[in-house]
């Protein structure tokens, strides 16, 4: 027994002294390392907001494990950039170890102070370093930077943020969120600096906000602008000469900057109208990424318009691009695209206009369960019954109702309040043999006097519908299908072209130099 102990015990130590490697003895390495990237661009960021991490792997192809005698930014401390070695954060390190024929990971984070104020951007550099002297490789860090404007709620002397109303319940119940109302000195925004609000911005009673042609808007995640009753907004964006730049339009999206949240829906919650707010006008206007574009809420009798808005596009909401309830809505040039539910929402009757519009919803990110126009003038109470209001109005002169499903036109009256509408020369996707029961009538579109010269279920061929661009092909069916007289009242379209003598369905009017 004791000579099988003994052998057994030689064995182990056999194995232990056979497996035992040079641990912990790495060659420094000479320059040899490869990157996943030759550069690092940081997309641009808002001064003082962090960016999002990104990342740089870092390969070792060799036989040997090696020691990577430095990594760190040339700036040292002082850098604005931030880095994570291998789950340490730091800016300098020293002695990285990195196994044969294996990588390691580096990311990479900034919060960049401008401190001159005449320097409304800048482009901040740095160079991330492995190793130094003759073997010393080098990735270089670029972000764009750009000085803002930020407008947020102020902390109450009992460490809470300021609360503001920004609607009201089915109950009546006030709806509390983060807010601040806008003092005399912010009620016009210009476009010298973008803007960024954190919660509700509200416009208080018996005041206007403006804001200049140009301006960028930008918006935290559950923020937005609230008008409140007898105050108004005004944007007054012009026609630009660059359609990708659209310099001189106003720009309302979410605040996250990097390109893979450029069509990420409900990043921030959208503009709501109160009623008894008037006389809001917007022109040359884009609004995306929201929850609820615009919300604009009015009452009856409807003396007094609640909002006039042209030249402008909503898009990518994850519930409704315009929302009007009760309201007097006119539009022209108008372009609504996709949305999780209604591209426009005419609720619980109103009076709306609608001239050279394009309501197309190609909505692909979850299930729709509405249509891309939807119109009503009655909506469920709290006693189990229905309220019902008068729908004055809704016409639609030399529109476009379309988009991915079959009936893009929902109508419901409660067959006792007024239900008036118009389709006068619009192109229209709805397929007749789904017709809801109950409501035949509303979809009989043979009668002239609410399908006036329309068009049932023709590919409309846009030229991108699902990436939001509703600008015709040339074999669309919407060319040349308006009524002169709507387009005398609407000469140009929302680019500035000219569409008088044969005019194209829908905001945009087909040139040859697409």
């Amino acid at each position: 027994m004791r000579y099988y102990l003994t052998v057994i015990t030689l064995l182990v130590l056999i194995i232990s002294l056979g497996s035992c490697r040079k641990d912990f003895e790495y060659t420094p390495s000479t320059g040899n390392l490869e990157f996943s990237r030759d550069t690092i661009f940081l997309d641009t960021v808002f001064a003082n907001i962090g960016s999002s991490t990104y990342s740089l792997k870092v390969y070792n192809r060799s036989k040997e494990d090696i020691s990577i005698p430095f990594i760190g930014l040339e700036q040292g401390e002082t850098s604005y950039y931030r880095l994570n070695v291998d789950g340490v954060a730091g800016k300098t390190f020293a002695d990285i170890p990195l196994m044969a024929k294996d990588s390691l990971y580096i990311f990479i984070e900034t919060t960049v102070n401008i401190k001159d104020e005449t320097v409304n951007q800048l482009l901040y550099t740095d160079i991330l370093q492995f190793g130094q002297g003759s073997n010393s490789q080098q990735i270089p860090l670029v972000t764009l930077v750009q000085d803002a404007i930020f407008l947020f709620p102020e902390s109450t002397s009992d460490g809470q943020k300021q609360s503001v109303v920004i609607g009201f319940d089915n109950n009546g119940n006030e709806i509390l969120s983060p807010g601040f109302e806008l003092k005399t000195e912010q009620l016009r925004f210009t476009n010298e600096k973008p803007y960024i609000i954190y919660g509700f911005a509200v416009v208080p009673k018996e005041q206007k906000l403006v804001i200049d042609a140009g301006a960028r808007v930008y918006f935290h995640d559950n923020s937005g602008i609230v008008v409140q009753s007898e105050g108004s907004i005004s944007i007054n964006g012009t026609l630009s000469t660059d359609e990708q730049l659209l310099e001189n339009e106003v720009i309302f999206e979410g605040d996250r900057l990097e390109p893979e949240y450029g069509d990420v829906s409900g990043q921030w919650e959208g503009i709501r109208i109160a009623t008894g707010s008037i006389d809001n006008i917007i022109n040359y206007f884009t609004l995306k990424n929201a929850t609820i574009g615009i919300f604009a809420q009015g009452e009856s009798p409807f003396s007094s318009p609640t909002l006039h808005i042209k030249n402008s596009q909503i898009y990518n909401s994850s519930k409704i691009n315009l929302w009007g309830k009760t309201a007097v809505v006119t539009a022209e040039n108008l372009v609504l695209g996709s949305a999780g539910n209604s591209s426009l929402y005419c609720n619980l009757g109103g009076s709306y206009s609608f001239t050279h519009t394009t309501i197309a919803n190609y909505w692909t990110e979850s299930y729709r369960p509405s249509a891309a126009l939807t119109i009503n003038n009655f909506e469920p109470n709290e006693q189990n019954g229905s309220t019902g209001i008068d729908l004055i109005k809704a016409d639609f002169k030399n529109c476009i109702i379309d988009g991915n499903g079959d009936f893009e036109l929902s109508h419901s009256s409660n067959g006792i309040n007024a239900y008036n509408f118009l389709f006068s020369s619009c192109l229209i996707t709805a397929n007749t043999a789904n017709i809801p029961s109950g409501f035949e009538n509303l979809y009989n579109f043979e009668n002239n006097e609410n399908y006036e010269n329309s068009f049932l279920n023709q590919p409309l061929e846009f030229v991108n519908a699902t990436q939001n661009n509703f600008r015709l092909k040339p074999t669309s069916p919407a060319l040349d299908k308006g009524d002169k007289l709507f387009a005398l009242d609407v000469p140009l379209d929302i680019l500035g072209t000219n569409r008088e003598e044969l005019p194209d369905l829908g905001a945009y009017e087909f040139t040859t130099l697409e």
